[in-house]
């Protein structure tokens, strides 16, 4: 977890450098769903690597976002859901996806001129 001191001034600034990575953001939106194994992240995750979605994971667990449970089986399975402090979070994702859906609506309808004139 980030440490008092370490953390920016602004608070916005605070919050973009928990959730600021794209890789960040769509971990956090997979796991709103419910917990989720490394493996189902990886593939929901479109161009990730396996490296990379271990150390956003690793991140994300240390800041206190995520939790990570390990279950004694025999092949082992890992999940990750969202903390307390993850699931706050739910109220400004879901208003990334309405403000985003907006836009997408609002770009689909304007219209591109035409190049053959």
């Amino acid at each position: 977890m980030i440490v008092s001191k370490d953390l920016p001034a602004c608070p916005v600034a605070t919050t973009v450098s928990l959730i600021g990575s794209k890789w960040k953001l769509l971990i956090l939106r997979d796991i709103l769903a419910g917990p989720r194994r490394f493996g189902e992240l990886l593939r929901s995750l479109d161009g990730i690597s396996q490296k990379v979605l271990s150390d956003n994971l690793r991140s994300m667990e240390a800041d206190g976002l995520l939790v990570r449970t390990a279950y004694p089986e025999v092949p082992p399975r890992v999940e990750y859901s969202l903390s307390e402090l993850g699931d706050s979070m739910r109220p400004i994702i879901a208003q990334m996806e309405q403000w985003g859906s907006a836009y997408k609506k609002k770009v689909a309808g304007v219209q591109t001129p035409d190049k053959a004139q």
